[in-house]
């Protein structure tokens, strides 16, 4: 890696009035958070793409649940990592910050972060299927079928899942954020998953600077200015480090 480009992009960071991060599941992966992707996501032969669907749930929610439950007790077992941590530590520094995760594993919160919108959900949070309150809730591991505190109706996740929209507040939050935004950090993303995919552009144009951190080139990496190759873990608290 270059020390040049690695300069660089802490100075520019360091030196920035609005800062926008966007973390894909390579941050939670340095966790020890499965993807839930490719053979990461089978469970009991079946892919995430066959569970994390309206039509999975209302046809058999019991086994929906049963996956969930299990994704619960493994991420229960899981801490935020020094680039959670590091970026926690970010928002306290920044006159404008915000941080837009496409994780669902809470480790963001849990690090420390307030100023975030979670656009695919939090898989700690359930939502009542008829009245639709949303509740926290840490329970594990959860009975099969949780049930709503206030009107007795079937619970599920309150994760966006496969054919379904992301909530319009969230959009409209990150719209607002990767328009004034002086810097966008993209770190572990695979920057084909929309409309996350498609916010560096959106940024660029806007003028900011970009950078992205990942293990891997991603589809996004000729047109971000600087990309920098690695864990998360390791170049993000040096990325951020700077402004300390």
């Amino acid at each position: 890696m270059s020390l040049t480009r690695l300069h660089e992009a802490q100075s520019r960071i360091a030196s920035a009035q609005a800062v926008t991060i966007l973390t894909g599941a390579g941050i939670s992966a340095d966790s020890g958070v499965p993807t839930f992707r490719g053979a990461d996501g089978l469970w009991r032969n079946f892919r995430a793409e066959e569970l994390a669907t309206p039509e999975a749930f209302e046809r058999d929610p019991r086994l929906v649940w049963e996956w969930y439950s299990w994704r619960r007790e493994l991420i229960a077992t899981k801490q935020p990592n020094d680039a959670h941590r590091a970026i926690a530590s970010l928002e306290s520094r920044v006159n404008d910050f915000w941080l837009i995760t496409q994780n669902v594993d809470g480790l963001h919160r849990q690090a420390g972060s307030t100023k975030l919108s979670e656009i695919h959900g939090n898989i700690w949070m359930v939502r009542c299927t008829a009245c639709g309150a949303v509740t926290e809730n840490h329970q594990v591991p959860l009975p099969l079928l949780p049930h709503c505190g206030q009107c007795g109706e079937l619970l599920r996740p309150h994760i966006v899942w496969f054919g379904e929209s992301l909530q319009e507040k969230d959009l409209a939050r990150c719209a607002k954020q990767l328009q004034v935004c002086d810097v966008l950090l993209v770190i572990g993303t695979s920057g084909v998953v929309y409309p996350a995919a498609g916010f560096a552009s959106i940024a660029k144009e806007a003028g900011a600077y970009v950078i992205e951190v990942n293990l891997d080139p991603t589809p996004q990496s000729d047109l971000v200015d600087i990309a920098l190759r690695g864990r998360a873990k390791d170049l993000v608290p040096l990325l951020l480090q700077a402004g300390e």
